[in-house]
């Protein structure tokens, strides 16, 4: 079975993904667990007096002695992925290949190294995910106080500042890491029920021992440090599956929602920021002059895939028809690594672009000066409203030289707003022209904005603390 790159091979093998995740979902590992899914069984039927200390051991000595290719060829001969792996084990154990796999099915080793790795993945990803909320409060608290446009329906709104726009994705990204933590401790494997659920075949395998199959199932999810359903059919409740696949995407859409602003933001009309972009990286193979924005729309992608995996384990988890049926095993084979793998490209990409981006203020400012007057006449209306002027009659003045104002940026002079103002005798007789113009400084009109966003900062910091 040759894995190089004459066949075909996953992207997520060798091309998306860190090789500390690829090896939570690797063949090697998924089997080493297996064994100690096996062993943990073992021990606890020794400690029920019905196997040998010997037996045990022998289980012991040759737990991490994984051998793929004869697993694979005896595979081949059954057609049954986990009795190839029963017999290649029970063969390099001559004194405890005998008792191996006792009473169990095979959901009963497979459910549970499953459990093992979505615990191991989630806790991985949410330590990823926490730096990047790190990144993301250093810069915060770098630019809570810069002015910069916001935008409703993609058109110039009011400032805000920089360090509160980071402050938004942070906390979104901040209540998808608590939903990780939750995840991750609140998974659950199957434990050691059998072929439907019931137990029975290890209530007969302990009749006349002094340990009961709750007890002796209690005692191997000790040693493997696994809580277990108390209710399962062949398999945990698929449900599981899918409340793992929407807590990544729900992650995923977080994500997006950053990258596609940062998407935007990095195109030449607005130029404020810019991935790091290295001093031999090309563009475009067409257009030298291109620095596209390539990170970003990575995560973009792959973070639609994360979020089509949803679909998969909803029907799995509707569709498990009775105590079983095997239809969700190759899916899930692929689908949960895979997010999995995903999620792990996308949050190493991003913490990277967000730790060393460039932001361009001469860009935020010119956009200011642009844009940020309009935003300014608000203050303008209630200074005019607060001086005795009818409100609606100066909303109306506002508005004509708003417009006014909009013709001169279309055809590209300077926003000319401040002093067409400043210059209206109807809004001289109440204010000056020098208070007009201390009003139309819009880079002051930004609230609480800067001040809260440093308290999301720090809470963040306190938070996300060892």
């Amino acid at each position: 079975m040759p894995f190089d790159h004459d066949t075909y091979i996953s992207p997520l093998t060798w091309r998306y993904g860190s090789q500390e995740m690829r090896a939570i979902w690797s063949e090697e590992y998924k089997r080493r667990l297996m064994r100690q899914v096996w062993v943990a069984l073992a021990t606890a039927q020794r400690d029920a007096g019905i196997v040998t200390p010997a037996q045990l051991a022998d289980l012991q000595a040759h737990a991490n002695d994984i051998d793929i290719p004869r697993a694979l060829e005896i595979e081949r001969e059954t057609r049954h992925d986990v009795v190839a792996e029963i017999r290649c084990y029970a063969e390099q154990c001559p004194l405890g290949g005998g008792i191996l796999h006792w009473g169990a099915t095979s959901e009963d080793i497979n459910d549970n190294v499953n459990a093992l790795r979505l615990r191991q993945a989630t806790q991985l990803i949410a330590s990823q995910l926490r730096q990047l909320l790190l990144a993301l409060a250093s810069q915060i608290e770098r630019y809570a106080d810069t002015p910069t446009m916001a935008f409703t329906h993609i058109q110039p709104a009011e400032p805000t500042t920089l360090g509160y726009r980071f402050a938004g994705y942070a906390q979104d990204l901040w209540s998808e890491w608590t939903a990780l933590q939750t995840l991750a401790a609140g998974i659950k494997g199957k434990g050691f029920k059998g072929a439907v659920g019931t137990q029975a075949s290890f209530v007969e395998i302990l009749r006349g021992s002094p340990m009961s199959a709750a007890g002796m199932e209690a005692r191997a999810m000790a040693l493997l440090d696994l809580p277990a359903f108390p209710i399962t059919t062949q398999t945990y409740p698929r449900q599981q599956d899918l409340r793992v696949q929407q807590t990544l995407a729900s992650l995923a859409a977080a994500l997006h929602k950053l990258a596609f602003d940062f998407r935007l933001l990095h195109s030449p009309p607005f130029g404020e920021w810019a991935e790091p972009f290295a001093a031999a990286q090309v563009g475009s193979s067409a257009m030298p002059f291109k620095r596209n924005p390539i990170n970003m729309e990575n995560v973009c992608s792959l973070a639609r895939y994360v979020a089509g995996t949803v679909s998969m384990a909803w029907e799995n988890a509707s569709q498990a028809v009775l105590e079983r049926s095997l239809d969700d095993s190759a899916n899930r084979r692929l689908f949960q690594p895979e997010a999995f793998l995903a999620l792990d490209e996308m949050l190493r990409r991003m913490t990277r672009v967000i730790a060393h981006m460039r932001v361009d203020e001469a860009a935020i400012a010119r956009n200011m000066a642009v844009y940020g007057p309009f935003a300014a006449t608000e203050r303008v209306l209630m200074a005019l409203v607060l001086a005795g002027a009818d409100r609606q009659t100066a909303h109306e003045w506002l508005r004509a030289h708003s417009l006014t104002a909009w013709e001169a940026i279309r055809q590209g002079a300077a926003n000319p707003l401040p002093d067409l103002l400043a210059a209206d005798p109807r809004l001289t007789e109440k204010l000056s022209p020098a208070v007009i113009h201390a009003l139309m400084d819009a880079g002051s009109h930004t609230g609480t904005a800067a001040a809260r966003a440093r308290q999301l900062a720090q809470a963040l910091l306190a938070g996300l603390s060892p």
